[in-house]
């Protein structure tokens, strides 16, 4: 079912993992998929791929953490496609665990300026063109670390809290456009940014999660994107078998 049919979704960090997972499952449900990544070649063969499956896809290289990037990549979309419906803010980074006495400060300040900074920016360069459609819908992609934190992984826990509550504030400001804003966590997902030691201490830590595949988010994101313009926002909807 073409349940997105006339609509227009960007998604940040398209060209590899969930991004891409996402871009695809958005133009088979109809939509016309801007596909934003800093590589070239990633959101080349992200948009190939659309196209090749009968889609419509449009490539923009922007860096999330240049306001004026992604800014023009969002303006580009928006004429390309001609609007904007759906924005899907999945761009980020995972660095490796430090403790915080440890830590690299420009490594954490890095993770910080893209996860959350980066969401900041694209939910930005985005709402005044949802609010000309008169209804829109804004999918941060979470982390349950946003909620309990983990040793060693305090950058990326801070960022993710903080991405949470840019969704539960944007939420309220939002409403009365009909624009939602939630949250999407995936747990676990196996990507090519996941080594086999990261994906066995996972598994080690974690025995009750289901590892999942990028399109195994894809059926969340797709309900989240077709709910309706009055439907639920600043919420939270997880994919992830352990408590939040």
């Amino acid at each position: 079912m073409k349940s997105l049919e006339g609509r227009v979704a960007l998604v940040t960090g398209a060209g590899r993992g969930i991004g891409r997972a996402i871009a695809l499952g958005l133009a088979e449900a109809g939509a016309a998929v801007g596909c934003v990544s800093r590589t070239r070649a990633e959101i080349d063969s992200a948009a190939a791929e659309i196209i090749a499956r009968g889609g419509r896809a449009f490539a923009r290289c922007a860096d999330v953490c240049n306001y004026d990037e992604i800014a023009s990549a969002v303006d580009a979309t928006v004429s390309a496609c001609g609007g904007l419906d759906v924005v899907i803010v999945n761009a980020g980074v995972h660095f490796t665990l430090q403790p915080v006495e440890a830590s690299d400060p420009a490594l954490w300040a890095k993770t910080i300026q893209i996860n959350l900074i980066g969401a900041y920016h694209t939910a930005r360069a985005s709402i005044a063109h949802l609010r000309k459609r008169g209804a829109g819908k804004i999918i941060v992609i979470g982390s349950g670390l946003g909620r309990r934190g983990m040793s060693g992984d305090s950058a990326y826990s801070a960022s993710k809290a903080g991405a949470w509550m840019l969704v539960r504030s944007l939420g309220n400001e939002l409403a009365p456009y009909n624009i939602s804003v939630n949250e999407l966590i995936p747990g676990p997902v196996k990507t090519s940014l996941v080594s086999d030691e990261a994906e066995a201490n996972m598994r080690r830590h974690m025995p009750q999660e289901w590892m999942k595949r990028p399109e195994d988010v894809v059926p969340l994101a797709l309900f989240l994107a077709t709910q309706p313009n009055r439907g639920p926002s600043a919420q939270s909807y997880s994919l992830a078998r352990r408590e939040i």
